[in-house]
């Protein structure tokens, strides 16, 4: 019976595979420091092969670099042996959710989504540091050997160890956010969908490096625009030089086929338009009828109706032929001004025009500004100073509406939560458009200072604000809505990032003592409950986390049907033939159970057997 590798993928080895599909002839052997052998890839007949002049050695090239790169893409790619725990009394409606606020480092969680979340996220946005010398990054440091790496990374680190500040007294200012910034970018991009986009906050300091970073990780032909937000309501007098009254908001398409949506038309976009010669087709607006493009057609003169003659001035024709002019002055589609006197125009009527075209400048008064948002969270946290620099939500709403659809189930992701506007906008759009987006947050349990506003009325960490603030948001939603909040998920499951259910295990035969041999009598860890291995084979089978689940008693022993018949799991030990019979009958697509639960290898090679025999199709594997 196969074994769960229980950890996140190794994605050297995957991009090992893929090379080797391409150029079968790059992959060669080598020997590790241990002397074990090992598939690596040939750089220099890789090199070659990618290139139609011989390659003799490096060259200069038009990249971005900086020192710790190699770091970063060598933290992108190493395996973690950690796992997410569910929390039921930290969520709201666990059970028929399907929205995930994930506790943990944002590097670990997006590891761990990459097998169950592979190209299925439609929306990404990210609010990260914006590197400013006053705010923190994450510290990454991955520059050490295997073994050395997994002891660690099994290890359950403070909070505290996992940020660090970022001054401007920092030889590697620049190269620090970028090391921590691409390894996270990285793996966000394997979670898109192919027709999903990627929206990133950023400020000043750091938006020309995050813009050459992102061509390099989404390619410089996917990159689609760069947003103007204006975030202050007024200057900050303050400033040595320029008040700062904007954000950039750079977006990336997965693909350069990438289209916005159009957007809802507004009061201020209709205001151009009037009906000043009560035309019954009603308000519109008069186009040019001149293009500078030459045009075949577009060269003649034409009398209006008081007689004069009007021609394109030198250099410019009419966009239109004079037949299709004259037939649509006969439909009354042609203004000549009040007195009939004026050069023609072409009638844009407002009731043929649809959705606008997004712009790039998104103003306050449309998307909200800083203090809308602080605003916002005075409305649900109305004695409380809990959340130092949050987005609107009209600025999310925005985004959702231009990157997701009403009437799918498009997964929208933000790992860098912070107090959750993403899930509040996710849940405010649904119910305006009955739409059934679902939000994954994630957030570091980033820890509040003692003497801070949020520390004092009960909140220890970030983390435990933005769930509040679902909670709060929700209820607010559903109480605004009325009876049509029914149907509207204002739930989410918590997960929280841990140490792998298993015994940590790194003892060298050698260093083992017989009383130590006790210990790897039973391989899960006595603090784990069945629920927690349950989702730790979530993650190993790819299996969408927020699934329903239903729990039987069968024979004494607790079993899990996951999606009806997706997932059959049972973690109870003392497995017999009988109970594997009945369980085989129900015919589940994938069966899981503890190593240990058979006794021996004869029963368990026996229960194998009874799979193949009742249900030959149900894929079964051991932890």
């Amino acid at each position: 019976m196969d074994k769960l590798k229980m950890q996140s993928p190794n994605l050297v080895d995957a991009n090992i595979d893929k090379i080797a599909e391409l150029f079968p002839n790059c992959i060669t052997e080598d020997r590790d420091d241990n002397g074990v052998l090992r598939r690596v890839v040939d750089f220099d007949l890789l090199r070659q092969e990618l290139s139609a002049s011989l390659v003799e050695g490096p060259r200069e090239r038009y990249t971005l670099t900086w020192p710790g790169k190699n770091e970063a893409i060598l933290t992108a790619n190493a395996p973690i042996a950690k796992t997410l725990r569910p929390c039921e009394e930290e969520s709201v409606d666990f059970a028929t959710t399907r929205n995930l606020f994930i506790e943990g480092d944002n590097l670990e969680v997006l590891k761990l989504l990459q097998e169950t979340y592979l190209g299925k996220v439609k929306l990404i946005y990210i609010d990260p540091p914006y590197n400013t010398g006053n705010d923190f990054i994450y510290e990454d440091d991955f520059s050490e050997d295997t073994e050395t790496f997994l002891r660690r990374s099994n290890q359950k680190d403070e909070t505290g160890n996992r940020l660090v500040a970022n001054t401007e007294a920092n030889g590697r200012f620049h190269s620090d956010w970028l090391t921590m910034i691409y390894p996270r970018l990285k793996l966000a991009r394997n979670l898109l969908r192919e027709d999903g986009a990627i929206f990133v906050s950023i400020g000043e300091v750091e938006v020309a490096n995050l813009r050459k970073l992102c061509d390099q990780i989404f390619g410089e032909q996917n990159y689609v625009s760069t947003m103007i937000w204006e975030k202050a309501d007024s200057p900050r007098n303050s400033a040595k030089q320029f008040s700062e009254d904007h954000d950039f908001i750079l977006v990336y398409g997965k693909n350069a086929e990438w289209i916005p949506n159009r957007l809802p038309r507004t009061e201020e976009a209709n205001s151009i338009y009037s009906n000043p010669d009560k035309d019954p087709m009603g308000e519109w607006l008069p186009g040019d009828p001149y293009a500078n493009k030459p045009y075949t057609k577009g060269l003649y003169s034409i009398t209006g109706p008081t007689g004069r003659t009007f021609s394109p001035p030198p250099g410019r024709f009419w966009r239109i032929s004079e037949e299709k002019l004259r037939e649509l002055d006969s439909q009354n589609r042609i203004w000549w001004g009040p007195t009939g006197n004026a050069r023609p125009s072409i009638k844009r009527y407002l009731s043929e025009v649809g959705n606008l075209v997004p712009r790039t400048l998104w103003k306050k008064e449309e998307v909200g500004s800083n203090r809308t948002s602080k605003n916002e969270i005075r409305s649900l946290f109305p004695n409380e100073e809990s959340f130092d620099t949050p987005k609107p939500t009209k600025l999310i709403e925005r985004m959702l509406r231009l990157a997701t659809d009403s009437k799918g189930d498009d997964i929208v992701l933000d790992f860098f939560s912070g107090s959750a506007t993403t899930g509040h906008a996710v849940m405010q759009i649904n119910a305006e458009d009955g739409g059934n987006r679902q939000f994954i947050m994630v957030q570091l349990p980033e820890a509040y200072e003692e003497k801070s506003e949020a520390y004092k009325a009960g909140y220890k960490t970030i983390a435990e604000i933005g769930k509040e603030r679902i909670r709060r948001a929700g209820k607010k939603i559903k109480e605004e809505l009325g009876e049509k909040a029914n149907s509207l998920d204002t739930g989410f499951r918590v997960f929280k990032v841990d140490t792998s259910n298993l015994k940590d295990v790194y003892y060298a035969p050698d260093e083992l003592k017989q009383g130590q041999l006790d210990m790897f009598a039973d391989h899960i860890k006595p603090d784990r409950r069945p629920e927690d291995l349950l989702f730790q084979v979530f993650l190993d089978w790819g299996l969408d986390l927020t699934l329903p689940i239903a729990k039987e008693t069968i024979d004494g022993k607790t079993v899990f049907f996951v999606d009806s018949n997706a997932l059959l799991a049972c973690f109870d030990k003392g497995i017999n033939e009988e109970l594997v019979k009945k369980l085989a009958k129900r015919q589940p697509l994938r069966a899981v159970f503890r190593d240990d639960a058979f006794g021996n290898d004869s029963v368990k090679i026996n229960i194998e057997q009874i799979f193949k025999l009742l249900s030959p199709h149900t894929e079964v594997k051991a932890i």
